[in-house]
């Protein structure tokens, strides 16, 4: 079996799920700004590799986490991963080769409401996902391979599950009792 790179003792993981338009992105910059995480977004990620290959994000994964050279043991990292992992085959292999995670923190929002957020969104966005078609096959994407997830962590009493149709402040404080409900507000 592989030996994490990183101990919990050095490195927390966070892993961010939640449908597309369920406020993860929103809710991360809460999170980096209060509890001072160092934000990485599997989706934006992807976006910016796609347009530049080299890009500065690119660059920061492979250095934080492949190479493992810029956290020193005497310093306590803290990763909000958002939207990853998508699939149960990337959870295993993370934790298994890189950290295993503190907890999921997973945005529970009926898909009526996640859908009018794109669409609103996609108006002023630019991106080619945010219109009714792509919108319904991310949904079941998300259902068909993320769900898995979500369910396997929460077995192993893993995931703090927020309800996130009310308004952005409201939401955040659920997040905020989550993170301290597990300890992870202590820098």
């Amino acid at each position: 079996m592989a030996t994490p790179r990183f101990s919990t003792n050095d490195v927390t993981v966070v892993f961010f799920l939640g449908g597309p338009g369920s406020g993860k992105g929103t809710q991360s910059a809460n999170l980096v700004k209060d509890y001072g995480f160092v934000h990485l977004s599997a989706g934006d990620l992807l976006r910016a590799e796609q347009i530049r290959e080299g890009s500065q994000y690119g660059d920061l994964i492979r250095e934080y986490i492949r190479e493992g050279k810029i956290v020193p043991m005497e310093v306590t990292a803290r990763f909000l991963i958002d939207g990853f992992p998508r699939k149960l085959d990337q959870a295993v292999f993370f934790e298994e080769t890189v950290c295993p995670s503190e907890l999921v923190l997973f945005l529970d929002c009926p898909e009526d409401v996640m859908e009018s957020r794109l669409l609103k969104r996609g108006e002023t966005s630019g991106r080619d996902d945010d219109n009714a078609a792509s919108i319904r096959k991310r949904f079941h994407t998300f259902v068909e391979t993320s769900m898995p997830v979500v369910d396997d962590f929460e077995k192993k009493n893993k995931v703090v599950s927020v309800k996130a149709d009310s308004s952005v402040e409201e939401v955040y404080e659920h997040v905020k009792a989550g993170i301290e409900a597990r300890g992870l507000h202590r820098r």
